[in-house]
């Protein structure tokens, strides 16, 4: 009997090889569909993808430089400057000069934007756990399986981009 969802070919893939492009394509799907909903709560303020990783990046190292923001990100410097001046219009990050070196400056996410991080993430919960009816058996698995993947793909992240970007969803 075939699997429905995960229809068998003699000359397809690998079974593993199969099921992990599967992933691959759920993870891409549900992203653009948390993205595509937007959000319940007026007091949301909205983020392109490039600015929920910046915002997610400062939830974890609240004073770093751009540099290391781009890095983090593996944004282009340039395409990083646009999105901070966007998170900065936003009033989400500030720019301040970095007390080490007065030279460079350091990004910092503002109450307003750790405010509004936790905010969207709590709609972003609430989307995908009502989606989910609420079902917690696998969710730490899940977890665990995704967190590895998103480690193992950002270690193994080109330094510099020799391919075009993979096509969005």
């Amino acid at each position: 009997m075939e699997d429905q969802a995960h229809p068998t070919n003699s000359t397809a893939a690998p079974d593993h090889e199969r099921r992990w492009a599967e992933l691959a394509d759920l993870v891409l799907i549900i992203s653009r569909e948390v993205q595509f909903r937007g959000y319940a709560d007026e007091r949301a303020i909205p983020l392109s993808p490039s600015e929920g990783m910046v915002m997610r990046y400062l939830q974890r190292e609240p004073d770093a430089p751009p540099s290391r923001i781009a890095d983090a990100t593996g944004l282009q410097r340039t395409n990083l400057s646009t999105v901070l001046g966007g998170l900065e219009r936003k009033g989400l990050v500030e720019r301040r000069t970095d007390p080490g070196d007065g030279r460079g400056v350091t990004v910092h996410a503002t109450e307003l934007g750790r405010t509004n991080y936790a905010l969207v993430r709590r709609e972003w919960a609430t989307a995908v756990s009502d989606a989910a009816n609420h079902d917690t058996e696998h969710l730490d698995a899940a977890l665990a399986l995704l967190t590895a993947v998103e480690s193992g793909l950002t270690k193994s992240r080109p330094r510099n981009r020799t391919t075009r970007p993979a096509a969005g969803t």
